[in-house]
């Protein structure tokens, strides 16, 4: 899904609420945008989100409001930030940087649209009923990245086929980060059967 659809996601969730819902809105819908890094780290993709929104129509502090809230690095703070933004009524929320900061917003917000980018599988990690039919009040775009790092290790093998030692660099308070690494050594015993080589893959845990 391009940039394009992911921006009409969240101004089409942002304008389609029951007339019941919108009379309890403030009079200026309100986008929430919670996110588990920092502005600074984001601001690209920030703006890439603002220019979206205005090629939809959409403007900031003119038809639609925008109400960010920052991790900053600090997980456990997500379920706290997005209850503060179910707390502000906000008419659709934006989970970025993570499937730990849509697992936060699933369970701060049951009824308000979740619009969410991710990199791993919807389904997989039970966000979702399914790619073609979500269900529910989440939808979104991923681009599967996690999926890649088995891929990109067999790349790797055939680029530097003398590798005997190959270190997998991965943040570790992330929930979903066993996966990938277990797809890895997995990948890498495959290939040391195969080719009869000594490689192997160490993994280096970051804190944030």
């Amino acid at each position: 899904m391009r940039r394009r659809e992911f921006i009409t996601l969240v101004g089409g969730a942002a304008v389609a609420c029951p007339l019941g819902a919108q009379a309890q809105q403030p009079a200026m819908p309100v986008i929430g945008f919670l996110n588990s890094t920092s502005p600074i780290e984001w601001a690209v993709y920030v703006d890439a989100f603002k220019k979206g929104l205005g090629d939809e129509g959409y403007s900031d502090g003119k038809n639609v409001a925008i109400e960010y809230r920052w991790a900053e690095g600090q997980y456990d703070r997500l379920p706290g930030l997005a209850a503060e933004l179910v707390g502000r009524r906000v008419s659709v929320l934006v989970a970025t940087g993570g499937d730990i900061v849509v697992k936060a917003a699933k369970s701060a917000a049951n009824t308000i649209p979740i619009v969410f980018s991710i990199g791993g599988d919807p389904v997989k990690l039970g966000l979702v009923a399914s790619l073609n039919r979500p269900g529910g009040s989440m939808t979104g775009v991923t681009v599967l990245t996690s999926s890649l790092a088995s891929k990109r290790l067999e790349i790797l093998s055939e680029v530097v086929p003398k590798a005997e030692l190959i270190a997998v660099l991965v943040n570790r308070n992330r929930p979903t980060t066993d996966e990938p690494i277990r797809d890895t050594r997995e990948t890498a015993e495959q290939i040391r059967d195969t080719s009869g080589s000594r490689a192997c893959t160490r993994s280096a845990g970051s804190s944030s």
